[in-house]
């Protein structure tokens, strides 16, 4: 294991830094961040001290680290290191109400915590897909806030989870972030995305990306070459749509197209 270290300031609200890591000796001092940390740790196991207070981050799990807390870390075997990913987000994405929870059980139970987190670090390494983190972080919220038995608001918004549906639809290609819907709709954020994902089942962000592969599927077949198709539709360029389109579709653009 080759110590390594990637670390870059993606567009996206609420991410200050995103940190991939391997090390094999460094033992961290006792430090603060003025952010909530976002550890993930993918191979080996971080023993460190949060204020004042024995922990462990375990392997392929997710935890949770408050601002203006001290901890330090290190490997907690001599004879491997660790490999980990790290999300530093602003402190305003959780309450501070959160913090004593944090510090008692920093480790989020649950699939969901990993699978958000993973899903983050994809598209935050892609600057084309950055605008899809508003969501996840939205998502990702609810269950640290779920985890730590704090109130979330009833989600059953029927009527609001339409309204955002239709200015979705508007800004298909153009695209709109839920700060923006939420400006227009007089509703927060975080209630749009929870009615959302209760009333159709997907989160807003890949709401709109099935629709712009709907309206790429549409444009192909309507025989716009696949070059024009990606901006057309909404994506960032040619790889991106094609990304998005075998993900979603089981074949390339161009295989699709060729096929009518």
């Amino acid at each position: 294991m080759a110590e390594q270290v990637r670390a870059w300031a993606p567009q996206a609200p609420l991410v200050r830094e995103v940190f991939h890591a391997t090390m094999t000796s460094h033992a961290y001092p006792a430090h603060t961040h003025d952010t909530w940390t976002v550890l993930l740790i993918d191979e080996g196991c971080v023993a460190y001290d949060l204020d004042r207070h024995a922990r462990t981050a375990p392997e392929r799990h997710v935890s949770l680290l408050p601002p203006h807390v001290t901890h330090d870390g290190r490997s907690a075997s001599q004879d491997h290191g660790f490999r980990k990913r790290v999300l530093y987000l602003d402190a305003a994405w959780l309450p501070v109400s959160v913090t004593g929870h944090a510090v008692d059980r920093p480790v989020l139970p649950g699939a969901a915590a990993r699978a958000l987190t993973e899903e983050l670090h994809e598209v935050l390494a892609r600057p084309e897909d950055t605008w899809q983190a508003e969501s996840l972080l939205l998502g990702l919220r609810d269950v640290v806030l779920g985890s730590g038995r704090q109130a979330i608001p009833a989600a059953a918004d029927v009527p609001a989870a339409r309204a955002l549906r239709d200015v979705l639809d508007d800004h298909v290609v153009d695209g709109i972030t839920l700060e923006e819907a939420a400006g227009l709709l007089g509703r927060s954020p975080a209630h749009l995305a929870r009615a959302f994902q209760r009333a159709y089942g997907l989160p807003p962000h890949r709401y709109v990306v099935g629709r712009r592969v709907d309206r790429a599927r549409s444009l192909l077949l309507h025989g716009v070459p696949a070059a024009e198709v990606a901006t057309a539709a909404g994506f960032w360029d040619q790889a991106h749509l094609t990304r998005h389109f075998r993900r979603t579709v089981g074949t390339t653009p161009a295989r699709f197209a060729g096929s009518a």
